[in-house]
């Protein structure tokens, strides 16, 4: 087996936001890593730190916020086989512009609209940042950016070049910001709940579109989303984000079929079924903690039914799950000496079925 070549190493990574009167410890301490065309998701509750997480990323954290410690490690391989690796946190913010975003690290947002300059023809803004980082003729960025919207599966592309956002319906908008993310050739594609603002027919078909170019291009993808079932069908690994952190990570199937931290039991349990006899869809008792105070602790154990003492006094540190290289999950229930709490026979019986069915690809 070929060994797989890391292109983005987060290690402790604290970030924190200034607001009126308090401060926001927004991220506290993730590691992530990520190889060469693999796809991690990234799930959790709004307000848990994955959209932040990727913003560090791409060097556009809103201006009240600071990156307190930690270090993303950014490594690309030239066309002559040279190798580089950079720290993002350490770059000034016209390194980053000229570098990194756009050009080895690309961004679909949430809402096409959002993302795409009302007062500007389509074909113009696929061509834009070809001409920017590369200094691509405009007759060549203009061959490029048709042969973009041909390839993200736009009809009649060079019709479309003219038109203007407002034009396209969300589907053909969204697709349109995929074009423009791929422009420079980037390595790796952050897409921020990509499909949440398009109906479901349509997400369908971005979701295929982009594994498709992922593996027709060999990119590394990370997929924020709160959507489970999103997860299921484009992710090869998992992290599970509360409150600031990373708490379980591992391959898309040790998550679904043998999670361990009772944060993702919740979610999981929380998955919409339409074959279930429960009245009411299940929700995770109480609410995220406030980050502007000092968190003691595990920060899920006021919700947590299983919470022992030690999670009112002490973080539990990464525990590896056994016989695993993979799966890791910050719960003191890990612990070799906490007593053994098996999770919601509900949640096993949805995932005996989940197995039959082969809900994780």
């Amino acid at each position: 087996m070929a060994e797989r070549e890391k292109v983005l190493e987060i290690r402790d990574l604290s970030i924190s936001f200034r607001t009126e009167g308090a401060k926001v410890n927004a991220i506290r301490g993730v590691d992530l890593d990520l190889y060469r065309g693999e796809t991690i998701a990234i799930v959790g509750e709004s307000g848990s730190g994955k959209s932040v997480t990727t913003k560090a990323i791409m060097g556009i954290l809103a201006k009240n916020g600071t990156i307190d410690s930690g270090t993303i490690n950014y490594t690309w391989t030239d066309p002559d086989g040279s190798k580089h690796t950079k720290d993002i946190v350490k770059m000034s913010e016209k390194e980053i512009q000229s570098e990194i975003r756009g050009r080895k690290i690309a961004m679909v947002f949430q809402d096409p609209l959002t993302s795409l300059n009302p007062t500007m023809t389509i074909g113009k803004q696929v061509m834009e940042p070809m001409m920017y980082h590369y200094g691509t003729s405009k007759e060549e960025a203009y061959k490029k950016a048709v042969e973009l919207l041909s390839e993200v599966g736009i009809t009649d592309p060079e019709a479309r070049m003219k038109n203007y956002p407002h034009q396209l319906s969300g589907g053909m908008r969204q697709r349109v910001v995929i074009a423009i993310a791929l422009s420079c050739d980037p390595y790796l594609l952050i897409c921020d709940e990509p499909t949440t603002a398009l109906d479901v027919t349509i997400q369908a078909k971005i979701l295929e579109l982009i594994q498709d170019l992922q593996k027709k291009k060999d990119l590394s993808v990370i997929y924020i989303t709160h959507d489970l079932g999103v997860v299921a069908k484009v992710a090869d690994y998992v992290n599970v984000m509360y409150a600031g952190k990373i708490i379980e990570k591992g391959t898309i199937d040790e998550i679904f079929y043998d999670p361990r931290h009772p944060y993702t039991w919740g979610l999981l349990s929380a998955m919409p079924d339409l074959d279930t006899d429960d009245d009411e869809l299940y929700t995770i008792p109480g609410s995220p903690p406030n980050l502007t105070k000092k968190v003691q602790g595990d920060a899920f154990a006021p919700r947590n039914a299983y919470a022992l003492n030690i999670d009112l006094r002490l973080e539990p540190p990464m525990f590896d799950v056994p016989g695993s290289s993979s799966h890791k999950v910050a719960s003191w229930l890990m612990d070799p000496r906490a007593p053994k709490v098996e999770m919601p026979e509900s949640l096993r019986n949805r995932i005996q079925k989940m197995v039959k069915e082969g809900v994780a690809k």
